[in-house]
């Protein structure tokens, strides 16, 4: 009798389960995630209403997140404020991911002057200072794209692009240390031996191999970028004070501490909580696609 064929996905998942903290920060983001996107249609509350009677409230029936300065409601503005965060994270994943991934395949299968040109590339943007270079580059870019785009849509374009430019080069180069690795693999000289062109190895063969290490890496990039653009809505060179992403809820919240200090907490909290579960599902990750391990 021929045993139950199990799937790829299927044996990553069974493995990722029995990781109970990944898992269970699994759902926890989960239900962050859903909780920002269908959140603003359940608690329907403006985000820019103003009321002064209510300046500076704590948590109540009435505004379960305390109020701002301007009696405005914590809760709407976290809620929306948490669409900007999580959308600047993965999009800024995903730049890092594509542009990272591309440029280590590229250095994995070339020998010669164009590999050394790429890690001389790579290496002479992880030598760069960071944060300077996101302070200038917003710094000249930013009315320029908020003309062009308009204010939201501008400034969420330079943070992506900035934070993302900034997070392929830790990726480039675990590519192409998968790449060198598995090239030499019995499987690719088969494939080569047999006539596949090199796109064909790196397409069907090499690439989906490294993929692993790849969406690890790829969880690690979201934790950064959304401590980036908090960062950088902290120092007040982020989204406009009309927009409130977690970050810059919480720069708002600096001069009010002593007296309110439920509008620094429940953005602060959001942060860390939301980093610390994709820190979890990244270790999950790691453990389930880790062909190597035994779980």
């Amino acid at each position: 009798m021929r045993g139950r064929r199990v799937s790829l996905v299927a044996d990553a998942w069974r493995r990722f389960k029995r990781h109970k903290l990944a898992l269970a920060s699994l759902f926890v983001l989960g239900f962050m995630v859903l909780l920002v996107i269908f959140g603003p249609f359940i608690w329907k509350v403006a985000i820019n209403e103003i009321d002064f009677t209510a300046r500076l409230k704590g948590p109540s029936a009435k505004h379960p997140f305390g109020t701002d300065d301007l009696g405005q409601d914590l809760l709407a503005r976290m809620l929306y404020g948490g669409r900007i965060s999580l959308a600047v994270g993965f999009a800024a994943m995903l730049i890092a991911i594509v542009v990272g991934t591309l440029i280590g395949a590229i250095a994995g299968m070339s020998r010669g002057w164009l590999d050394s040109v790429l890690m001389w590339l790579t290496d002479l943007f992880l030598s760069l200072p960071q944060l300077p270079l996101l302070l200038i580059l917003i710094y000249l870019f930013r009315e320029a794209l908020k003309q062009a785009f308009g204010p939201e849509v501008g400034v969420f374009i330079l943070i992506v692009l900035v934070i993302g430019g900034f997070r392929w080069m830790p990726v480039a180069r675990l590519v192409r240390a998968q790449f060198f690795s598995l090239r030499e693999k019995e499987f690719v000289e088969a494939a080569r031996a047999l006539g596949a062109s090199t796109q064909r190895q790196v397409v069907r063969h090499i690439l989906p191999n490294s993929l692993g290490p790849v969406i690890v890496a790829g969880t690690i990039d979201v934790a950064a970028a959304i401590i980036a653009e908090s960062t950088l809505s902290f120092l007040g060179l982020g989204f406009p004070p009309d927009i409130p992403t977690w970050g810059r809820v919480l720069y708002d919240a600096k001069e009010y501490l002593d007296i309110a200090p439920h509008w620094a907490m429940f953005p602060g909290t959001a942060i860390f909580l939301t980093v610390l579960c994709i820190n979890f599902v990244g270790d999950g990750l790691r453990d389930a696609l880790d062909p190597r391990r035994v779980l």
